[in-house]
């Protein structure tokens, strides 16, 4: 199988290049070129092109077929609008990842299924995936383009801790201060619901879908049955850590009132939200699917991994600081 990826180094996208990789597709990423030296990406084609260059990546497109596509990085419908231009006839199957956050807000059945109405009015990155969505089944529609919607909720790799409430520089600022014994804020009281998928086992159901005929035309949601509380999660971490988790609750319309943070997006507009999602579409495309990597298994390898590579361990003092600052407030 011939493959396109727009984007192809991310925390979802690179486990998938992995995999596609493994099993002797043909892959070519259209990026930068910043990470191609990965050694994942051993035997991947690469197109170094700025995708925003619209005539330059046409013009390195030019006379290719691919039997998959898919963009990772397209977040407004003007970049789907480009990726039309540039792949029509050009590809048996357009895949296109959007988000499980662009599911309605608040939720009117805590069970999440690909039938549950799109429509968030906190979050704006989730407004714009759902206008992405909208062009592109028009598209399938009217001009038989054809597409398939893939909507991923949390997943992560083993570079990033997951979590509820973090700094613009990622998950370490957190986990450090887990580690050191200082307290954590965790939003509300921890009891809500949350679904963590592994890349790796997020990869798996991709992959089962690029070329499945039974996939044009649909969306399908992709992540683990697993259901957490963000207690477990936090306690997971501090676990891994060998240590005391020392959680601090605060209500999520608190931490968006008082910080610079999008935080009615991200909690209010989803992590704030219980939410168990029902995969029995993905499995009915996919019957060899099944996510294996436990929420805390998953937890404790990316602590390790995290620990154990500097590179990985981005300071946050300003964000250290406001946790600081609410935490003073709410004692």
């Amino acid at each position: 199988m011939k493959v396109l990826f727009i984007g192809g180094t991310g925390t979802i996208s690179m486990a998938i290049s992995k995999l596609i990789l493994e099993k002797g597709w043909e892959l070519y990423l259209i990026n930068r070129g910043n990470r191609n030296n990965d050694e994942r990406l051993k035997g991947a084609h690469f197109i170094t092109v700025d995708i925003n260059d619209e005539k330059a990546a046409a013009e390195k497109l030019a006379g290719m077929q691919f039997d998959v596509a898919c963009d990772f990085i397209g977040f407004v419908p003007s970049q789907l609008e480009r990726d039309y231009r540039l792949l029509k006839g050009k590809v048996r199957q357009f895949m296109y990842i959007s988000s499980a956050s662009a599911y309605q807000k608040p939720c009117g059945n805590y069970i999440i299924s690909e039938k549950t109405p799109l429509a968030n009015p906190y979050w704006e990155y989730s407004r714009n995936k759902i206008a992405c969505e909208d062009y592109l089944m028009k598209l399938y529609r009217d001009e038989q383009f054809p597409v398939t919607i893939i909507r991923p909720s949390h997943t992560y790799d083993e570079r990033s801790v997951p979590l509820g409430v973090h700094g613009d520089k990622g998950s370490w600022q957190v986990v450090k201060r887990i580690k050191e014994g200082k307290p954590v804020i965790i939003h509300g009281d921890g009891t809500s619901l949350w679904t963590i998928t592994h890349n790796s086992d997020f990869a798996k159901g991709f992959v089962g879908l690029m070329g499945n005929i039974h996939a044009i035309g649909e969306a399908v949601q992709i992540m683990s049955d697993e259901s957490v509380t963000w207690n477990q999660i936090y306690q997971c971490i501090a676990t891994s850590l060998g240590v005391e988790l020392k959680p601090v609750y605060v209500s999520s319309s608190y931490l968006a009132a008082h910080s610079d943070y999008d935080f009615t997006g991200s909690l209010i507009g989803d992590k704030a939200n219980s939410v168990v999602f029902d995969c029995s579409k993905l499995k009915s495309l996919v019957p060899d699917f099944v996510a294996t990597k436990r929420a805390d298994q998953g937890i404790r390898e990316t602590v390790e991994y995290v620990l154990a590579h500097p590179e990985c361990q981005t300071e946050d003092p300003y964000f250290d600081k406001w946790c600081d600052e609410i935490i003073a407030k709410m004692n």
